[in-house]
């Protein structure tokens, strides 16, 4: 597929009654309630193009959590921007939304693995991209991060997978479809740089495709995550080179690096 240029990603200014945009349309805050959170991505989605957001304030006391997907009607078209995704959105079938749960995210098929095939194993997220089909994303934005400390390690498993629960605060969510032949594509959701599989399948692409982020329940406040998709930083790469070298993301600690450096490397 054709690399796709960097474009600054914003929020739609169309959106639900208590979300709230700041000043670069990039952030959306649901300011009362747990409903009427629904948004936009101001522009439609680019083939491969991943709409990627980041958990930056959780809410006590609500059941449920964030919501995304895609949507072929343009925000402008909407009379009035529905209360729930989840079905007020979702029911004329023009649109297809994921709820985002604790676990279970996965909706992966099972495929056979030949005799003699060695899956390949886990890493410190040293591929430098993650692929679906023919799609490829650079994987240095999709993973979110705690900060190490403050009892981390006992909040959730961090300590020891180094990635974030997907509905936990700075976790990372994004959203895209892959084309297939004949005019549909398949929606894939991505947590904390992992694909989670074609959670909605055969979608229409000759309309525009606008991504959907349901600020809903638990969650109150997410962020964009402008993702770039040119040739990789020189300290993006030093980075990698680093967390190739060593077993688990605490043991930056332990070398003789700045300590600027040694954040950077722990995407902190």
């Amino acid at each position: 597929m054709e690399p796709i240029s960097d474009q600054f990603m914003e929020f739609h200014p169309i959106h639900g009654a208590n979300v709230r945009l700041d000043p670069t349309g990039t952030q959306a805050t649901r300011v009362e309630s747990f409903a009427n959170g629904v948004c936009f991505s101001q522009r439609p989605l680019k083939p491969g193009e991943i709409f990627l957001i980041e958990i930056e304030e959780k809410e006590l006391g609500w059941c449920g959590h964030l919501r995304m997907g895609l949507t072929s009607r343009d925000p402008r078209s909407l009379e009035v921007v529905p209360e729930y995704s989840i079905p007020d959105l979702t029911e004329p079938g023009d649109s297809w939304v994921f709820a985002i749960t604790r676990s279970h995210n996965k909706v992966i098929e099972e495929v056979e693995v030949p005799e003699g095939n060695n899956l390949k194993p886990k890493t410190f997220f040293t591929d430098t991209h993650l692929y679906i089909d023919n799609v490829q994303i650079p994987r240095d934005k999709l993973v979110g991060r705690s900060r190490p400390g403050r009892y981390s390690h006992i909040l959730d498993d961090l300590y020891k997978t180094n990635t974030l629960p997907p509905t936990a605060r700075r976790s990372r969510i994004g959203v895209l479809y892959v084309p297939k032949s004949g005019d549909v594509g398949d929606m894939h959701i991505v947590i904390n740089g992992e694909d989670m599989g074609a959670s909605a399948k055969g979608i229409p692409t000759t309309q525009p495709l606008y991504a959907v982020v349901d600020v809903f329940a638990a969650t109150k406040c997410v962020r964009i995550v402008q993702v770039e998709y040119g040739f990789s930083a020189l300290q993006t790469l030093c980075r990698k080179a680093v967390q190739k070298h060593v077993v688990h993301r605490m043991a930056i600690d332990w070398l003789e690096l700045p300590e600027a450096l040694k954040h950077y490397c722990k995407f902190e």
